[in-house]
């Protein structure tokens, strides 16, 4: 690569994310960590969140991931809908952590809205069980109702929202309109329409008005359950308006200045796709993006050795020991002389003893047997080679995940990004939570420049 095509490569000061400045910045109260599954998004928020209280701020990391590795590496015994407090964080702040119960969030709006009897009926009611247990995009729905209930208590100077791992970066922003749609759609309002119109004219427009709707739904869904639909919407009518105005409040705190998206991505193809496609997202919805964190980003203490030298190298030295083995060979060619076997050119030597003609016998215990570990034995030759292949291989991850970045900051120029080595295990404890947050604040590219 030439000069010039290097400094093309490396990221200008202006495209490096400072993450300390954000985090210290008392008018940011939230930040979202969001990406594609399987990226460390968990990891990468309480990282943030651990660094932060430990530069003196009172912190609350939302998790969506129902792993135990984060509640074990933050030294508490499990995480719940409760936000409990972290032992062991240095400096003047709190940190406090929770995962996203979103049966229990859901059952908490149902309590908070609804009188004692109208609850009691919606929560024992099998739809809303089943609607508030897996309907398509409720936990994306809960973790913002969770996010604006924190916010609302402004307990904490700061909160980190690990964002649920979606197939889709949209489902994240989206989510909130479904459900809010789904629940002030139309088909709710024809269920709800009985219940409305009341007395003998409302029976008298679900006999002749909705007999046909409601039979065909029958059909399909099963006259019990289109029973406990009907009786979950009449209970939750009067909440209706309420899921609408939350989730229109939580978009526009999403939207607040006091808020910084975080896309987290690894250095592939696939997942810095996903990525570009939700920074595109964030810029069209107006969403405060604060930058890309980059990943388990492999680097190399000897990155001036390119794979090309280092496979040049390897061949060399497998070319120079084959030689070397093959003159070894020559120079142990056993004569075949009267019946007996000796070796050309080859003195006695210790543990030999000698025999009546006066010929000298090898010892078969001083003598390496053909195929034991001592004749098979790689070389310095060939474990040097072995070590050069392996740095090439790793050179070439290297240059694969920096056409991959470079293809990103090509398209978004704009877009500050933060590089996180790849470590060789997980995050088991606040010391390597610590260590993440240290590497995501240095600013330092991990792919060579």
């Amino acid at each position: 690569m030439s000069p010039d095509a290097e400094r093309s490569h490396r990221l200008s000061p202006a495209r490096v994310l400072a993450l300390d400045p954000l985090l210290d910045d008392p008018q940011t109260r939230i930040v979202v960590c969001c990406g594609s599954g399987g990226v460390g998004k968990t990891t990468t928020a309480a990282a943030l969140g651990l660094r932060a209280a430990e530069r003196g701020r009172k912190v609350v990391v939302l998790t969506i991931d129902p792993a135990r590795r984060l509640a074990q590496s933050m030294g508490i015994d499990s995480l719940d809908n409760t936000p409990r407090r972290v032992k062991g964080v240095d400096g003047d702040g709190e940190l406090h952590a929770m995962m996203l119960d979103m049966k229990r969030t859901f059952d908490e709006i149902v309590e908070a809205h609804a009188d004692p009897a109208r609850a009691s009926a919606i929560l024992t009611n099998p739809f809303y069980q089943s609607l508030s247990a897996g309907f398509a995009g409720t936990q994306e729905y809960m973790a913002m109702e969770k996010l604006g209930q924190l916010r609302a208590k402004d307990q904490w100077d700061l909160i980190v929202v690990d964002t649920p791992p979606s197939r889709s970066a949209l489902d994240f922003l989206d989510a909130p309109r479904r459900l809010g749609s789904f629940l002030d759609g139309k088909l709710i309002r024809v269920l709800l329409a009985p219940a409305k119109v009341g007395g003998r004219a409302g029976m008298k427009f679900l006999n002749v008005g909705m007999s046909m709707m409601t039979g065909a739904l029958g059909k399909l869904l099963g006259g019990q359950l289109l029973k406990d639909v009907q009786t979950f919407v009449a209970a939750m009518d009067s909440m209706f308006g309420g899921f609408r105005t939350r989730a229109d409040a939580t978009y526009k705190l999403l939207q607040a200045p006091g808020t910084a998206f975080l896309v987290v991505a690894a250095p592939e193809r696939d997942a810095l796709r996903e990525a570009a496609y939700f920074v595109e997202r964030l810029a069209a919805e107006d969403m405060p993006l604060a930058g890309l964190v980059l990943n388990r980003v492999h680097g190399s203490g000897a990155a001036r050795l390119s794979a090309e030298r280092a496979l040049a190298a390897a061949e060399d030295l497998e070319l120079a020991a084959a030689e070397s083995a093959e003159n070894l060979e020559e120079a142990r060619i056993v004569d075949q002389e009267g019946g007996k076997a000796g070796v050309r050119n080859s003195p006695d030597t210790d543990g030999s003893s000698p025999k009546p003609d006066g010929s000298a016998e090898t010892d078969p215990a001083s003598s390496p047997a053909p195929g034991s570990a001592a004749a098979t034995d790689p070389t310095v030759e060939q474990l040097t080679a072995g070590l050069l292949r392996l740095h090439a291989e790793r050179m070439q991850l290297l240059s694969r995940e920096q056409r991959t970045r470079d293809r990103f900051t090509a398209r978004h120029p704009e877009v500050a990004v933060a590089e996180v080595a790849a470590l060789p295990g997980d995050v088991h404890d606040l010391a390597g939570l610590r260590d993440i947050g240290e590497r995501l604040a240095a600013g330092r590219p991990e792919l060579p420049e």
